[in-house]
């Protein structure tokens, strides 16, 4: 059914693609879903909303609305639970190669220093890595500017390095997947260098290149790196970078292009790589036309232009062909990265019966209503239970979700929900039972088995982040003192997760393999209090207690596989589960505040197996959980 203007928002709403969208809309408000379903709500139709709401939302709103919407067809079909699979039961763990073990004293982290680690993850009980871009660069955002995807970025080493990875990686049982970074190339990747040296090249088309307007960019899409999407070229065009100046967006309705990605990809699985995460795959596919971006949406999102290509119209059907080119023939594992993708489109991707994505990360949970990853605020994990139980409850079996708080994108979740070092150790066991006893794949970051906070910078020459120094820049522009600008930096740049992996309690946490070398960021000293050589030798640290989940994890079906019921749903400050297949039953218990708290009536005999604090009492103590096995 085509949507128009005479539809209802109860119409809208029980699109797919409606739904996330309006779902997205009423989290930057903070208001909750009861406030659109609700009798009289829903039946408003679009044209008397516009008329409501016209000082707020002018037409080109609603247009941009409808285009979104009448792009998406499909609907999900239930086609009943997919089959088992490696990577539904296993655990992965997420390496930042620059920041996880120098090992020749250059002060970056490099692929031996992963080999000189394995034994640790191994041990850890992982059973997948997980690597953030390692391919040539010339690291204008980390390596997510990729130069030549089949060269290894020489501070990390060559390619006899990444061998010998892969092999001792699947010599120990474990797998290995590799970042995929094809909505984008590095401005200096041979494809754009031809493009820029001959308008006539068939590369140009490889690029997304426009004439400017009225003496300006070709439209006012911006940046997530701040300022304009567009690039100004010698020849006097614009090319699109929706990232860094440096990062060009591909142009994916160039089926040679496509081509040339998917052979690519294929010489990677045909080295034995086991799969890869998608970087922003949601956005490879744009609105024809690259229209305007409307700025209703883009005060909204904070970015302008974001409705015109976070789920484009042909993205489906890009997913098809690469899964079929390059993924089906080698058996390998998809997830892919897809921001502002909510419940119902991740539907849409991950159906086993569509063979498009295995999986995706959605990051709706990572901020509470009403936030952004720049606000300082304390993370109420209420609205953690809350996504949980919807996400739980509403998709499909035939999809299967991602389980993290972590990763080389955000701030460390212990420090969202409570920077106090007295409830430290405690919450890091409670966001591993959560995310170990959950239904779904659990995605560990480094350094999050040994419970890493935020840092505690103090000035921006410590930052490193491309995309945090271009904010500060911006917010001088704007205005804003330096303290200021600084104070809302850092409350949320990617550099918190980046400083080096604190194996020991020496010099730099035992992260340079040379004496006297200093890390291409420096951490704030946490290393002497936090690593990972005093906590293996502690059984009550937060490793050990890591350890035991993994181990548990992998030795139950029904904390992978089981049905979930959750407990006492509706109590505020309590998590409460039940994972229970072929007549082996769990009970997971989370206090999810700072104080103490009544656990509920029980009605069953209960057998504790993990627990956060020692042995369960009647209370749950602050940020306490444990693991309950259910006896008949």
């Amino acid at each position: 059914m085509t949507l128009t203007m005479r539809s209802t928002l109860g119409e809208v709403y029980a699109h797919p693609v409606g739904h996330d969208a309006l779902d997205k809309v009423l989290l930057q408000v903070g208001r909750s879903p009861r406030w659109l379903t609700n009798p009289v709500v829903s039946r408003l139709r679009l044209s008397t909303l516009a008329t409501l709401a016209r000082r707020v939302a002018p037409p080109s709103f609603f247009e941009a609305l409808l285009r979104l919407l009448n792009s998406e067809p499909s609907r999900y079909e239930d086609h009943g639970p997919g089959p088992r699979a490696w990577w539904k039961e296993a655990v992965f763990y997420q390496v930042y190669p620059r920041s996880f073990q120098d090992s020749d004293g250059d002060g970056v982290g490099d692929l031996r220093g992963v080999i000189q680690r394995l034994d640790h993850l191994r041990d850890l009980g992982v059973d997948a890595l997980w690597l953030s871009p390692i391919y040539d660069s010339p690291n204008d955002d980390n390596g997510y500017d990729i130069r030549d995807y089949r060269a290894i970025m020489a501070e990390f080493g060559d390619m006899a390095d990444f061998d010998e990875l892969l092999a001792q990686v699947h010599a120990r049982g474990m797998r290995l997947i590799m970042d995929l970074v094809v909505n984008h190339t590095s401005d200096e990747h041979p494809w754009f260098q031809a493009a820029l040296a001959d308008p006539t090249s068939p590369y140009r088309d490889y690029y997304v290149f426009r004439d400017g307007v009225d003496g300006g960019p070709p439209n006012n899409w911006t940046s997530f790196f701040s300022g304009s999407a567009w690039r100004r070229v010698p020849d006097g065009q614009y090319a699109l970078h929706l990232f860094s100046g440096k990062q060009m967006d591909l142009n994916w309705e160039n089926p040679d292009l496509r081509a040339d990605i998917a052979q690519m990809v294929r010489w990677w699985l045909a080295k034995g790589v086991d799969g890869f995460r998608l970087d922003v795959i949601n956005y490879i596919s744009k609105q024809p036309g690259l229209p305007p971006g409307d700025p209703t949406i883009g005060a909204l999102m904070g970015f302008t232009g974001v409705e015109n290509y976070v789920y484009g119209p042909r993205l489906h059907e890009f997913l098809r062909e690469l899964r079929a080119a390059a993924f089906e023939p080698f058996d390998a594992f998809s997830v892919g990265e897809t921001p502002g993708v909510g419940l119902e489109q991740a539907t849409l991707l991950t159906a086993a019966y569509r063979r498009e994505l295995d999986m995706v990360f959605s990051f709706d949970h990572l901020e509470t209503p009403g936030h952004t990853r720049f606000d300082d605020y304390r993370y109420d994990l209420n609205y953690l239970k809350a996504y949980l139980m919807r996400w739980t409850r509403d998709y499909p079996s035939s999809c299967w979700m991602s389980l993290f708080y972590d990763n080389h994108d955000n701030p460390r979740m212990i420090s969202k929900v409570n920077p106090d070092p007295a409830h430290r150790e405690a919450l890091a066991k409670l966001l591993a039972t959560i995310q170990l006893t959950s239904r779904g794949t659990p995605f560990l970051f480094q350094g999050q088995e040994i419970g890493m906070v935020n840092q505690r910078f103090t000035d921006i020459s410590q930052v490193r982040d491309v995309e945090s120094l271009n904010l500060y820049d911006s917010l001088l522009a704007d205005g804003q003192t330096p303290q200021a600008a600084f104070a809302t930096v850092l409350a949320g740049t990617r550099d918190h997760a980046r400083t080096p992996m604190q194996w020991t309690p020496d010099e730099h946490g035992g992260f340079c393999g040379v004496e006297g070398a200093v890390p291409w960021i420096e951490g704030d000293g946490d290393h002497r209090f936090c690593n990972v050589r005093d906590q293996a030798a502690d059984d009550d640290s937060v490793l050990a207690f890591h350890r035991r989940l993994i181990a548990l994890r992998r030795a139950t079906p029904a904390l992978v596989y089981g049905d979930v019921r959750f407990v006492e749903a509706r109590r505020r400050g309590y998590l409460g589960y039940v994972r229970a297949l072929d007549g082996e039953a769990y009970l997971v218990e989370c206090n999810l505040t700072d104080r103490p708290q009544p656990t509920p009536r029980r009605h069953a005999r209960l057998e504790p197996v993990v627990g956060s604090h020692g042995t369960p009492l009647a209370w749950l103590r602050p940020y306490e959980s444990v693991v309950y096995r259910v006896l008949r």
